[in-house]
């Protein structure tokens, strides 16, 4: 009996010592593409993160929660809006490991404890909107390389032959 008393004593030990409020910190930058409160018995904001790369799109996703210990009312209005508006965002977060296991804070163990708006109109960044008539905007700034290959009619029969 001493030694099961013990080995529990010791599996419990080992278990809350292995838990760490603040495992992990980051960012990551992209658009959201879900922000919603769910759930049955603990209602938690969550929301997934189309994570991007020197302006364009990956194919990676970021699940992320907002903390229901500690609910930032600033941060989940403005991911509200980016959500609904396509705001480009950089969200600052913090993972758990051990402290979330009957997921009553959050579904996920990632909680957004910050969140900044990187670009609210993607659209006008590329034109000028100072001079309506113009073809091309000066106020415009790069976001990604797009490489155009020009196929001459000529060099194709060329290329069949």
């Amino acid at each position: 009996m001493k030694k099961q008393i013990f080995l529990l004593l010791t599996v419990v030990a080992f278990t809350t010592m292995s838990c760490s409020e603040n495992y992990s910190n980051g960012e990551r930058i992209g658009f959201l593409t879900k922000f919603s409160e769910k759930g049955l018995v603990y209602k938690s904001w969550e929301g997934e993160l189309n994570l991007t790369q020197t302006g364009m799109n990956t194919s990676s996703l970021f699940n992320f929660s907002i903390d229901n210990d500690n609910p930032d009312q600033k941060v989940i209005a403005t991911l509200d809006s980016a959500a609904v508006q396509g705001w480009k965002v950089k969200v600052t977060y913090h993972e758990v490991t051990g402290w979330n296991w009957f997921k009553n804070r959050g579904e996920t163990d990632y909680f957004v404890t910050n969140v900044v708006v990187l670009d609210k109109n993607m659209v006008n960044n590329i034109k000028d909107i100072t001079n309506p008539g113009a073809r091309y905007g000066s106020g415009g700034k790069v976001v990604d390389t797009i490489y155009v290959v020009v196929i001459n009619p000529k060099d194709i029969k060329k290329y069949l032959q």
